[in-house]
């Protein structure tokens, strides 16, 4: 049997994936080529939501779900609540929901001829020389480049590096009576209570009586499925005040956070989102660094023939993670404690730029100088070299 052969093969068919390929046909670069995207899954349920900011329209406007210009924040302090409103002009906070995402990528995809799109499980890629390949249980297929976002190792840490999880199950549900301000999200929530560890809500309303209800925890281990929903139920009882909801749709994450530096090319293999380090080790955000990459990918593809020439990431970012990843993993400070200080001592613009990776130098010193002095800068010189 011969092997089918292809000018790329993307490896899974999440975001990272088909961002990229809608990127390349948007950019024209499928003319006159063969494309592979596989993937076992038929991303025909919405099980997840992706939320990001942004200061102009973006890549994928036309399927943003929501959108806001303020938001609330909640600190953890039993003695003296603090909450506070985040005006987030010039940003505006987004959401796109995980079924509307694949459904539109998909359909710009079938319009282009260049794509196959199958739905067989990858079992393993690799490369020689010349060419890339995966292979999936009736096929071997090859390629010139592979683009994969599908097989994820956790690492193998090395003295040094942090790994925690952050893990989430999400309710939307819908309410008899209005409760919810459709024009205000709540960014974060520590009112939760703390055992588990780093533990908040976030609250994003789509109406009056509907909204996603998101409880997200920052730990090494996972819970029970039973404790996340204890969790939302115990949030919707004692701080929304609900005694009754109808629950619409269910969606559950692990997303790591590490500074484990993720090897991004493998021979003629580009690994991309998560298993290509475009997650933020200290947020867990995803979407917008996907985008970032996507586009430098198109960029290399476009100038250079090859998918290789990328901008090296700035080593500051890398060790502004890794600090507050070492005071979460170590216990130095109550990561409850250490959001509130962020968000108490900062506008949310100057927050929202420095989690992209787009702040100044004088912002990020303005943020450092607003959270506890000792713990951080101990923290940061045993970071320096990694």
């Amino acid at each position: 049997m011969s092997t089918p052969t292809y000018d790329y093969i993307i490896s899974g068919m999440g975001c990272a994936g088909l961002s990229l390929a809608v990127q390349l046909s948007r950019n024209g670069l499928t003319k006159n080529k063969r494309i592979l995207l596989v993937d076992r899954e038929q991303k025909n349920r919405n099980n997840r939501t992706w939320c990001f900011w942004e200061t102009q329209p973006g890549p994928f406007e036309s399927i943003v779900h929501r959108s806001w210009d303020n938001a609330l924040f909640f600190g953890h302090d039993p003695v003296a609540a603090f909450q506070k409103p985040l005006p987030l002009n010039p940003y505006r906070y987004k959401m796109i929901r995980g079924l509307d995402f694949f459904t539109h990528c998909l359909h710009e995809i079938q319009q282009d001829p260049a794509f196959d799109i199958l739905h067989e499980e990858v079992l393993s890629i690799g490369n020689n020389a010349t060419s890339a390949f995966c292979q999936t249980a009736t096929q071997t297929y090859q390629a010139n480049y592979l683009f994969n976002s599908i097989l994820f190792e956790p690492p193998t840490l090395r003295n040094g590096t942090h790994y925690l999880l952050q893990h989430f199950k999400g309710w939307v549900i819908r309410t008899t009576d209005p409760v919810f301000d459709p024009s205000t999200p709540t960014r974060m929530d520590f009112r939760p209570d703390q055992q588990h560890g780093t533990a908040f809500v976030y609250v994003m309303p789509f109406s009056p009586t509907e909204a996603l209800i998101e409880y997200t925890l920052f730990t090494e281990n996972l819970l029970e499925q039973a404790d996340y929903d204890a969790g939302l139920e115990i949030y919707l009882r004692q701080q929304l005040g609900l005694t009754q909801w109808e629950r619409i749709e269910e969606e559950f994450g692990i997303i790591p956070m590490t500074n484990h530096r993720f090897t991004r090319q493998q021979g003629r293999i580009l690994n991309l989102g998560t298993s290509g380090g475009r997650t933020k080790p200290s947020s867990g955000y995803t979407f917008t660094f996907i985008q970032k990459d996507t586009q430098q990918i198109i960029n290399s593809l476009r100038d250079h023939q090859h998918p290789f020439r990328l901008v090296k990431e700035s080593g500051r970012f890398h060790w502004y993670d890794s600090v507050l990843l070492h005071i979460l993993a170590k216990r130095r400070l109550q990561g409850h404690f250490v959001f509130t200080e962020l968000f108490r001592n900062n506008p949310a613009h100057r927050i929202l730029r420095f989690l992209d990776n787009d702040s100044r130098l004088h912002e990020e010193i303005r943020i450092m100088a607003s959270l506890p002095q000792w713990p951080f800068m101990k923290a940061g010189l045993l970071e320096m070299g990694n």
